[in-house]
């Protein structure tokens, strides 16, 4: 109820100066809109038909009110407290792994991250975790089951746990660590001279991971850098600018912010002296690439400092802040807008005009304007930024998003893992044609959608045939295209070995060798990657 005595206070607040609030039309408003909220409140509290939870009505008004500003600014309160501090610095105190709650089989150790304290302990994919300090998982929710497995570092969490290779139950004791997931999942040297860092996100204190990566590469002969900033969704401003002081002169402009009040209007400059202005750079995008990942894409071609290849990201170019709300809760809320050095807003100019992937969506180029980049080149605004060589990146099949979504590749690769102790490098390892044949068995059995594309719009048709009394018209040539498109599970995923076989590869690479040997593994088959590669060369 402390929200609800929060609600009240505010209310007794708004309702006492009254001839001030008359005297302001905004303020009456408020006042008048805070008192028939809480007399809703208090009729639903007396005299609902049903018993009600007024915390939980107020909770579901507050995210309803935010939801309709933008999908950005949002209510967090204190019970998600370490939720905040994840979006902040990507860290938590925990056992650090990604697990899944299977029911009446317990908490399955998906894939414990590297260097974490779940490794040191020896927790490996496929144990199964029985008791949390001495209570059973069946009758917890995964979100319960991976609250009581955080906590303060240092403090330990006592686990009951069937080991996945061996099926011996044993009790592990794990001391709690502060996890960090490293902003750069992966750097390395790729075709001759040519320096590779993919860098997943903007947490507090990320910089240093990458500016580690790129002094490694710099030793290693690095003459090219390529920054991958592929579905990086993006994070703090700051974090975005120190990975820009890298690369230009120390008080070189690189995002200015414009909000409604003068603290959220502002302007970022590199703060620190550059490791390197001269290597030439090329930023690779996606349409995933969001808010900080395109203030430094924009930056560095406004800024003429390197190319940008891929495809148009995003198209999110407002700036969060949190504010403290009482009783430990948090509003992170939009203040301002960001533009690039030229000018740019990045923000699509149509929050619902919007892909299905949720990036922009078609801007006509009337609604578009033009601005100069350093030397001159002219680049425009509308949503998102539009690299200057556009590379589109690998397309997949229904069934093959359908396989990941229902965790089938993961599913095989943890069995493969409790057969085989240690596999190739991740550079090198493939699956035979046997094991591949093995997994068609495997995968047959469960439950994903199987059906292509066409066969889809196929089944679509059909529905709307019936519907409108048209399918006995044309039955036998609609059962005669069914027929042609119909195939089975197994047939299907012999169909698409060369598309599945490395999505596969990869999971099972993941088991061994955690997210530098998937990332890894992934470039050997990454075609946009090799495309951006070649143009370099």
């Amino acid at each position: 109820m402390k929200l609800f005595r929060l609600f009240v206070a505010s209310i007794a607040i708004a309702l006492v100066p009254v001839g001030t609030i008359l005297g302001q039309s905004a303020n009456f408003k408020t006042g008048k809109a805070l008192e028939v909220q809480y007399n809703i409140l208090r009729e639903l509290n007396a005299a609902f038909v049903d018993s009600t939870d007024i915390e939980k009505l107020i909770n579901t008004g507050i995210n309803a009110m935010l939801g309709s500003l933008d999908p950005y600014t949002e209510y967090i309160p204190d019970e998600n407290e370490e939720d905040l501090e994840m979006m902040r610095t990507g860290a938590y105190g925990g056992i650090g792994s990604v697990i899944r709650k299977i029911d009446s089989v317990g908490v399955l150790i998906s894939q414990p991250y590297i260097g974490s304290p779940a490794l040191k302990y020896g927790l490996e994919p496929g144990d199964i975790i029985l008791e949390i300090d001495g209570v059973s998982v069946m009758p917890l929710a995964a979100d319960e089951c991976s609250n009581r497995m955080k906590g303060q570092p240092g403090t330990q969490v006592k686990f009951l746990v069937k080991k996945g290779r061996t099926g011996e139950t044993v009790e592990i004791v794990i001391t709690r660590e502060r996890i960090h997931v490293s902003d750069v999942s992966y750097s390395g040297m790729l075709r001759d001279s040519i320096g590779y860092i993919r860098h997943e996100s903007f947490t507090d204190g990320g910089h240093r991971d990458f500016r580690k990566a790129f002094q490694d590469l710099k030793e290693k002969g690095a003459k090219h850098l390529v920054i991958d900033l592929r579905s990086n969704g993006g994070g703090l401003v700051d974090e975005a600018v120190k990975i820009l002081s890298l690369f230009f002169p120390k008080g070189t402009t690189v995002v200015t912010a414009k909000g409604r009040t003068p603290e959220s209007s502002f302007s970022m400059a590199t703060q620190t002296e550059p490791l390197d202005t001269l290597i030439p750079i090329t930023v690779l995008v996606n349409s995933a690439s969001a808010s900080a990942s395109e203030i430094v894409a924009g930056a560095i071609q406004d800024l003429d400092r390197g190319t940008i290849a891929g495809t148009r990201t995003y198209g999110k170019g407002l700036v969060q802040g949190f504010r403290p709300v009482g009783y430990n809760g948090n509003l992170k809320l939009t203040t301002a807008k960001y533009y690039t050095p030229s000018g740019r807003c990045v923000q699509a100019i149509d929050y619902s005009n919007r892909n299905s992937d949720g990036s922009v969506g078609y801007v006509p180029d009337s609604l578009k304007k033009a601005f100069k980049t350093l030397k001159g080149r002219t680049v425009y605004d509308g949503g998102g930024i539009t690299p200057d060589t556009l590379i589109k990146g690998e397309t997949y099949s229904r069934p093959a998003y359908s396989l990941v979504a229902n965790d089938i590749f993961g599913e095989y690769a943890i069995e493969y893992y409790k057969k085989h102790k240690t596999i190739a490098s991740a550079a090198n390892f493939a699956l035979t044609d046997a094991e591949y044949e093995d997994f068609v068995k495997f995968a047959s059995k469960k439950e994903f959608d199987s059906r292509s594309s066409a066969q889809a719009q196929l089944d679509q048709m059909l529905k709307s045939a019936k519907s409108e009394d048209l399918y006995n018209i044309c039955k036998a040539e609609f059962d005669a295209l069914e027929k042609k498109l119909t195939i089975s599970k197994e047939e299907m995923l012999r169909v698409k070995k060369a598309e599945f076989k490395p999505l596969l590869e990869e999971e099972i690479v993941y088991k061994y060798y955690c997210t530098p040997g998937r990332i890894e593994s992934i470039i050997r088959n990454d075609v946009q990657l090799h495309k951006t590669l070649d143009l370099i060369k």
